[in-house]
């Protein structure tokens, strides 16, 4: 398996996204191809590539986190983005994972390896390990923010599928994220869809507040992509502040001596900080585009990228884009059902 690394992008590219490749490399046996500057990655990587076969591919131009995506995608064909999802395009990568401008990606990955054949709209798929004995699969996270009701009934099929195969969990329990668990409550995307799900063979549960995120309450909870990404950034950003509770809390005992009012103020903290650090899940995956994409955060440091392989390792592995093509052709994702509920809704605002 041959795994293809944006080494430019994220804000700690190349000296972390190297470190973590060579760690993947390592831990999970698989071929790596960082893309970026070549004399640069030469210097960080040379004494790792005949020893752990990695390459290196050259890509001169760079997309920063603050281009406008479309803009840049399109004027910077020679980016680590453009080039590292061109291998994956020509099979000669199984899957390519980059930390740098998510919009680019998305884009990228878009033009350069196009949608499968019945998915609309491409979703980014995030795992969230709130609850300890029930990871939930956030879906979308963040590719897009206006939606109509057959997206998100799309969104809500290929979660099951990725619960299912990568996930391993045999009948996933599909909910909608809405403000209140009655079938009534929600805003009419939410309501339409609700109607939607009803009719399918999915294991859908009905409507979950946000709560029912830390209470594990579904195994893939539905929404579009705005508010997925905010929920996303919410999560991570109680991470970093219980991150830093914790810190405070050892200096405070380490200065003053006091084991035991430390030993009291950790109790639990440091496992929930772990299930909630985006450097555990590592990234989260793009489905429904015709290839392997994992997208990790913009400050993925070299833990993070190691585990983002880690993920797009078990993406191929589980051949789950393989499977939604499958299961796309033999199914009518787009139901007459959601033609109907979209005509009644009306055209979506530009």
């Amino acid at each position: 398996m041959n795994i293809a690394i944006d080494a430019a992008g994220g804000e700690y590219a190349p000296h972390e996204i190297v470190k973590g490749a060579v760690k993947a490399a390592q831990d999970y046996n698989v071929n790596i191809t960082l893309v970026g500057r070549k004399d640069i990655l030469y210097i960080q990587a040379s004494r790792y590539l005949k020893k752990l076969d990695m390459q290196i591919v050259d890509a001169s131009q760079t997309i920063e986190d603050d281009e406008s995506p479309i803009e840049a995608v399109q004027n910077k064909p020679d980016s680590s983005i453009a080039v590292g999802i061109s291998l994956v395009r020509a099979g000669e990568a199984d899957a390519f994972v980059s930390a740098g401008n998510t919009g680019a990606v998305l884009y990228s990955a878009l033009i350069g390896l196009g949608r499968i054949e019945g998915i609309e709209r491409p979703a980014i798929g995030s795992i969230i390990n709130v609850n300890i004995t029930s990871p939930v699969l956030l879906i979308d996270a963040g590719a897009n923010s206006n939606c109509r009701p057959d997206h998100l009934l799309q969104f809500a099929q290929l979660g099951n599928i990725y619960a299912r195969e990568v996930m391993g969990i045999a009948s996933p329990r599909v909910a909608l994220l809405s403000n209140g668990e009655e079938e009534t409550k929600g805003n009419r995307l939410t309501q339409t869809t609700h109607s939607l799900l009803k009719q399918t063979d999915l294991n859908f549960i009905g409507n979950v507040e946000g709560h029912g995120i830390a209470k594990g309450t579904a195994d893939v909870i539905v929404t579009d992509g705005f508010t997925g990404n905010i929920v996303l950034k919410t999560l991570e950003a109680l991470g970093d502040t219980f991150l830093r509770l914790r810190n405070v809390g050892q200096v405070f005992a380490n200065v003053t001596h006091t084991e035991s009012r430390h030993q009291l103020f950790d109790v639990g903290l440091s496992s929930l900080i772990k299930r909630i650090d985006y450097r555990e899940s590592g990234g989260a995956c793009l489905l429904g585009v015709n290839g392997d994409v994992i997208i990790a955060h913009g400050r993925s440091q070299a833990k993070a990228i190691r585990n983002a392989i880690g993920l797009a390792k078990q993406s191929v592995d589980r051949n789950v884009c393989q499977i939604i093509r499958e299961f796309s052709a033999a199914n009518s994702i787009r139901s007459t059902e959601s033609v109907e509920a979209e005509e009644e809704q009306g055209p979506e605002r530009p």
